[in-house]
């Protein structure tokens, strides 16, 4: 277990007003999240919310055929499982965990009775769920109106911006199957930005070696995507006035939560 891991690292439970918080906290639970662990399966009821805090989740849509494409991506800025509180306890998405790392759940009818106090945490989590709606249009748009050598790039900055670092571990064919594009052009297009002098790749590990490269060549759409969750944070935050979170090298506050229990 990382000792450094603490909730204030999930940037919506870093938000939370104290009492808010402090009734959620003897619930959240320190989870170990694996790369290629199913959270949960398109049509499955939720029984759990997950607070990524270094893990990275990844939202798939399926078709019949077998195919799908990643729809949205959920770091430390966000949760999994907004449908618990949209209207109903199933997903027509999978979430599984794209990048391996710790994150914290929390049984699906807690977050549900505190929504439904109607007060602060509902507005938080329907700015979130704004922001996830903005994430999953404009992927739509930028996979059908963008080359993949700029989608790829959307990907990496967003991914990026999750993690503490510039590796990641990572297959093309993966993430042929995020884009819902066939693994020739991944391959062509990262051949391109390895020329370019934007990363550097080896058979399944990624290093992003110039990031002002990349956000000089990617599309709107990262801008844009970027934007709404700073929005959504920096309103969210001045409200309650707290400052932007930062991780933190120690632990900022501490009460009852969980630190058992690890794995799913």
């Amino acid at each position: 277990m990382d000792n450094q891991i603490d909730p204030n690292q999930n940037h919506l439970l870093a938000a939370l007003l104290d009492a808010e918080f402090d009734r959620l906290a003897p619930h959240l639970e320190l989870v170990s999240m694996l790369l290629g662990d199913v959270l949960y399966e398109s049509g499955g009821k939720l029984q759990y919310v997950y607070f990524p805090v270094t893990a990275i989740v990844s939202l798939h849509y399926l078709l019949e055929n077998g195919g799908s494409s990643e729809i949205a991506g959920v770091g430390n800025e966000g949760l999994v499982g907004i449908s618990l509180f949209m209207g109903g306890d199933t997903t027509p998405s999978r979430a599984i965990v794209q990048t391996g790392g710790f994150g914290y759940r929390l049984k699906a009818h807690f977050l549900l009775e505190e929504f439904n106090r109607a007060g602060p945490v509902l507005r938080l989590l329907l700015r979130y769920t704004q922001a996830l709606i903005t994430q999953m249009s404009q992927t739509a748009v930028c996979n059908r109106h963008h080359s993949v050598e700029q989608q790829l790039c959307r990907w990496l900055l967003l991914t990026l911006d999750r993690m503490s670092g510039n590796d990641l571990t990572i297959t093309q064919e993966l993430i042929a199957n995020m884009l819902g594009v066939r693994r020739e052009g991944v391959t062509e297009a990262a051949g391109k930005l390895q020329n370019y002098g934007f990363i550097s790749y080896r058979r399944g590990h990624i290093t992003v070696v110039n990031r002002a490269g990349l956000e000089g060549h990617v599309c709107e759409c990262y801008g844009v995507v970027k934007k709404e969750f700073a929005r959504l944070l920096s309103d969210v935050l001045q409200r309650q006035g707290k400052a932007l979170p930062v991780v933190p090298a120690t632990i900022v506050r501490t009460t009852g939560y969980m630190q058992g229990n690890i794995g799913l």
